[in-house]
Order: C-alpha cells, then sequence, then structure tokens
C-alpha cells in the first residue's frame, strides 16, 4: 500500500509540474501576442499622424502659392486628426519661408518641417528642403 501511494504522490508532482510550465507557457504567448498588438497600432498611428503633417505642410504651400506674405498660424482638420500649421516668413533668413506642420494620433506626434525660398518678383516658390523633424 505504501508504494501504491508514492506512485501516486509522484504522478501529481508531475502533473503540477506539467500543468505549471503549460501555464507559463500560455502567460507568454498572451504577453507577446498583445505586445505585437500595441505596436502594430502604433506604427499605424505613427504613419497616419506622418501623413496628416505632411498633408499640413502641403496645404500651407499651396496657401503660399495664393499669397507669397502668407504667415500665420492654423489649424486643419485631416481625417480623424487636427494638423497645427505655423508658417514663418523670413525665416531663416530674408526671402525664406518656413512652414512646421504638426500632427498627433494616439500620442505619436510628426512633426514636418519645409522650407522655401519666394522670388517676390515672379511669386514663384521653390522647396530649398523638406524634412521630418522630432
Amino acid at each position: 500500500m505504501d508504494l501504491r501511494h508514492r506512485k501516486g504522490q509522484a504522478f501529481l508532482a508531475l502533473v503540477f509540474f506539467i500543468g505549471s510550465i503549460v501555464a507559463i507557457v500560455g502567460i507568454l504567448i498572451a504577453f507577446l501576442a498583445s505586445s505585437f498588438v500595441d505596436t502594430g497600432y502604433g506604427v499605424s498611428s505613427s504613419a497616419l499622424a506622418e501623413a496628416a503633417a505632411t498633408s499640413g505642410a502641403q496645404d500651407a504651400m499651396l496657401q503660399l502659392n495664393r499669397n507669397n506674405n502668407a504667415s500665420s498660424s492654423y489649424s486643419l482638420p485631416v481625417g480623424s486628426t487636427t494638423v497645427t500649421i505655423a508658417i514663418s516668413q523670413n525665416s531663416p533668413s530674408a526671402g525664406y519661408v518656413t512652414i512646421l506642420s504638426t500632427a498627433s494620433v494616439s500620442n505619436h506626434v510628426r512633426k514636418v518641417q519645409v522650407v522655401l525660398f519666394v522670388n517676390t518678383s515672379t511669386t514663384q516658390t521653390n522647396v530649398i528642403s523638406w524634412q521630418d523633424v522630432q
């Protein structure tokens, strides 16, 4: 009878050990799946914010084509977000215009800065630089 109890105790310990391993693996898989979903959502939000900021910069360039002396800050709704656009005349120097477009989607902020040269005699604008800023 004593041998039977020992076999039962050993089997019970083995069941607990295997059950613990299965539970740990399950928790690890759930954690990794959650991390992958969060990462994918973050990448998507970041891409949406960058696209919105780019749209804001393009809108500002359109405003400058219509009026070379445009200098202001304004907001532009783009999809489900709002882009803030700042147009600065004579920045970084005379004859240049700097556009800073900022968009935020789910705490992912993206900024696009465009520097243009504006020829006042021909009203032509030329893009000097276009860059994402942090």
